[in-house]
């Protein structure tokens, strides 16, 4: 029995569409919305959308229904000289290598954001950077401290934490670049 279960985990959900258009998961026994099933694109879930009453396989068709209703929400992701590319490959020779390529170069996009993105996280949260910016702080208030004057304490602290906010402005700087690198990208 508990290999049952692990297969019907693995296995996707169906969604059966219905002529009113009502959208019905299987899985949970109620009606869904378009965009609960964008939300469970989103976390990764498979599904299959099935025409109820034929039980022919409109998956493609509920997903780009779903990349329209995005893009008129004024989400536009696809540019339209890429949707421009994307008609004219109708009909042509090369058209059946399009979806493949489409598949690969998103998932290689995918691959390069995640790695991206834990590469970022790592670096400033226990990363070298992390470390460096610690000794450069150690250093600074070693270096505030061996110019103070005995009794004049507070004004080098205060030039201490001049310092600190300007390498924080620095570091924020930084983060901003990469971040901007990262829209490009």
């Amino acid at each position: 029995m508990a290999q049952k279960k692990n297969m019907d985990a693995s296995s996707p959900i169906i969604i059966k569409k219905y002529a009113n258009r009502r959208l019905y998961n299987t899985e949970t026994s109620s009606y869904i919305t378009l965009e609960l099933l964008s939300q469970m694109t989103r976390e990764g879930r498979e599904f299959v959308v099935v025409d109820a009453k034929t039980d022919e396989d409109i998956t493609h068709n509920v997903l780009t229904q779903i990349i329209m209703e995005e893009e008129q929400r004024g989400k536009n992701m696809l540019p339209v000289n890429f949707l421009r590319q994307l008609i004219s490959m109708y009909g042509d020779s090369m058209q059946s290598m399009v979806p493949q390529y489409l598949e690969s170069s998103m998932e290689a996009f995918r691959k390069n954001q995640e790695q991206f993105q834990q590469a970022m996280q790592g670096a400033f949260a226990s990363g070298p950077f992390a470390e460096i910016a610690k000794r450069n702080m150690e250093m600074l208030e070693a270096a505030a401290h061996a110019f103070v004057p005995h009794g004049q304490a507070e004004p080098k602290k205060a030039e201490a934490e001049d310092a600190k906010d300007d390498e924080i402005a620095q570091l924020k700087a930084q983060l901003a670049a990469l971040n901007a690198k990262i829209d490009k990208l």
